[in-house]
């Protein structure tokens, strides 16, 4: 594989420039703004640091494969979602469901099988394309709010409340490119500003249980 390769997979990019995506290079500001306001909100709680600093490193890697367009920066868009999706994880299987470190870290691990399971599912949904990866995790987030509707419900509520985000997100992804002949801007701007809001909200929800109860 070349890892210089150029990748041309949005709408709006045009052509090899670093600046061919323009709007969707500057709104990964919003991860950086959400990390920030979110690394001063957790002054002295140690998990709502931990997300804020991978909050960050998204927007970054987003902005290199908004800019740089080749598949190495493709990497760095997706390994940093994925080590966030994972650490929320583990985090809600120890602080929501109160598990033991060692069965979080089961539970979080399950996160594989079931993306396996699910993916090929969601890739059936008629314009999903390549949002189909993301599709289970807004699922997931809805089991949690379900499985903590009655033990805590001000959780549930703000985790049905980041799935719903998610999904609108995703909805926005999905549809970029085939806007194109009507919008040449796309709508993958969207994803950015509606996904670092969703994030930023989810570590509003944990730092409240934690700081809150």
């Amino acid at each position: 594989m070349e890892w210089s390769a150029q990748v041309d997979g949005y709408c709006e990019r045009l052509g090899p420039g670093f600046w061919a995506e323009p709007v969707n290079a500057l709104t990964n500001l919003a991860f950086i703004v959400a990390a920030i306001w979110a690394w001063r909100r957790g002054e002295g709680v140690v998990p709502v640091r931990v997300l804020a600093a991978i909050l960050f490193a998204i927007g970054v890697g987003s902005g290199l494969f908004h800019t740089l367009a080749t598949r190495w920066a493709g990497v760095a868009d997706v390994v940093p979602i994925l080590i966030y999706i994972l650490t929320y994880i583990y985090l809600a299987n120890k602080h929501f469901l109160g598990l033991s470190w060692v069965w979080s870290g089961v539970g979080t691990a399950l996160f594989f099988p079931y993306a396996a399971a699910t993916v090929p599912l969601f890739a059936m949904v008629p314009g999903l394309g390549g949002s189909a990866g993301y599709a289970p995790v807004p699922l997931l987030i809805f089991a949690y709010a379900v499985a903590l509707r009655h033990r805590l419900p001000e959780v549930a509520q703000g985790l049905a409340i980041g799935a719903g985000i998610l999904v609108l997100s995703i909805l926005f992804r999905a549809l970029d490119m085939g806007v194109c002949t009507g919008w040449p801007l796309g709508t993958h701007f969207m994803w950015h500003i509606l996904n670092a809001v969703m994030l930023g909200w989810m570590i509003e929800v944990l730092w409240r249980f934690l700081v809150k109860g």
